[in-house]
């Protein structure tokens, strides 16, 4: 378990009200979607928390960076509208910030990495944004956006440091808090924290008991090391990465630090376990940081036990070969797929055998890899390597049982 609770004010600081949030929501009103807040019956029985689910990835850039990307272009002047704006970003404000500026007329000029996937430079440009690749690392970008933003005059919008952005993304706990008013805690996912400062100032001022915790990812806990005052390495190759930021920011540090109760951390596994989850039960598609409520409360269910909980579903942008990953990993981790090795002489018929009690068992065979050159054993044996489906771990158990009664000599490759 972390470090103790923090010490929130009941009341958010004077840097961000619910007045901002509540004007932010007035200005954007028609522009972004009014997402569905939706309780989960099978949700709420398997972690003993009623949960309430905001489906932000059903915006039409599937992510509620929309909101405040939008809140800070409608308070811009016609002169820096006419200039444009400039943004570093390979993710979910990239594609907010175009999509908007495009519709109100307003150039968007959006530096990423060179190694940002392709698929996502693509998604920029077909809402409208003008993408440069400068860098190999996110730093290296945002350096060069700067740059750019000086020379050519044109406007930063920061993807969560900015009050503006801060306000629009606060207008979630609005919507959240009049359809579900019975929500009594928010569970949201950190980054650079613009998503929780606007929720957790827009929800303290409307019920100033509720509860405030943030998620962060295991392998990025910059925000939670920060607050409570921590020295912990932050990289990694994390599924979440629309909250993997190394730096959170200077603004979002002090909103939270003022309204947070706790952040929480989730590791790897979690995350691919809340995405399949919503995909399988609630049928609908979230990336990593989008599934971070969950997982946080699917592994930390001590502190939700009871509650009413919000869960902000905050993005849906990931990619089908990873989610099938993702899926296809947690069918490993469920003991529904599994991979046998098997030791054999190498003669024929040994295979045949082997498959003979697959059969018995009702175990479906899906892969088969023979190995003879690269292995320890002898001139005379092989391995075979068998991946294969089954209605339930306790079935393929049965066959590893069935197979080892007859003398083979079976490991099951394990999922870390």
């Amino acid at each position: 378990m972390e470090n103790a609770a923090l010490k929130p004010a009941v009341q958010a600081t004077d840097l961000l009200t619910l007045a901002d949030v509540r004007a932010a929501a007035e200005r954007i009103a028609g522009h972004v979607v009014r997402t569905p807040t939706l309780y989960s019956k099978t949700l709420s029985a398997i972690t003993g928390a009623n949960i309430w689910l905001k489906f932000e990835n059903l915006q039409f850039t599937a992510a509620y960076k929309e909101r405040g990307a939008l809140n800070a272009l409608m308070q811009l002047t016609a002169e820096q509208g006419a200039r444009g704006v400039i943004a570093a970003s390979a993710g979910n404000h990239a594609q907010g910030l175009s999509y908007h500026g495009t519709r109100l007329g307003m150039p968007v000029t959006i530096v990423m990495p060179k190694t940002t996937p392709t698929v996502k430079i693509m998604q920029t440009e077909a809402v409208g944004g003008k993408v440069v690749l400068e860098g190999e690392t996110f730093d290296e970008a945002y350096a060069h956006a700067r740059k750019l933003e000086a020379e050519l005059g044109l406007t930063f919008v920061h993807p969560f440091d900015d009050p503006h952005v801060a306000a629009g993304q606060g207008t979630v706990a609005l919507e959240m808090l009049e359809d579900a008013p019975e929500i009594d805690m928010l569970v949201v996912p950190i980054g650079g924290g613009g998503l929780l400062s606007g929720m957790g100032t827009a929800a303290r001022g409307i019920k100033p008991d509720i509860g405030l915790i943030g998620v962060q990812a295991e392998l990025f806990p910059s925000m939670f090391a920060k607050l409570k005052r921590l020295d912990m390495p932050c990289g990694g190759d994390t599924l979440a990465e629309g909250i993997a930021v190394k730096e959170p920011g200077q603004f979002t540090s002090q909103v939270l630090a003022a309204i947070v109760d706790d952040i929480v951390l989730v590791d790897e596994p979690a995350l691919e376990s809340a995405v399949a989850l919503l995909l399988q039960i609630e049928k609908t598609v979230v990336e990593g940081a989008g599934a971070a409520g969950l997982a946080a409360l699917m592994r930390h269910r001590e502190m939700f036990v009871g509650r009413n909980v919000g869960v902000v579903l905050c993005g849906g942008n990931i990619d089908t070969r990873l989610l099938a990953n993702v899926l296809l990993r947690d069918l490993a981790r469920s003991g529904r797929l599994g991979r046998l090795r098997i030791t054999l002489q190498d003669r024929p018929g040994a295979l045949f055998k082997v498959v003979e009690e697959f059969n018995r068992h009702q175990v479906n065979i899906l892969e088969v890899w023979h190995q003879r050159i690269f292995t320890t054993l002898p001139a005379k044996g092989l391995t075979a390597e068998i991946e294969c489906e089954a209605r339930d771990r306790e079935q393929i158990e049965r066959l590893v049982s069935g197979l080892r009664s007859k003398g083979y000599h079976v490991e099951q490759v394990e999922l870390g």
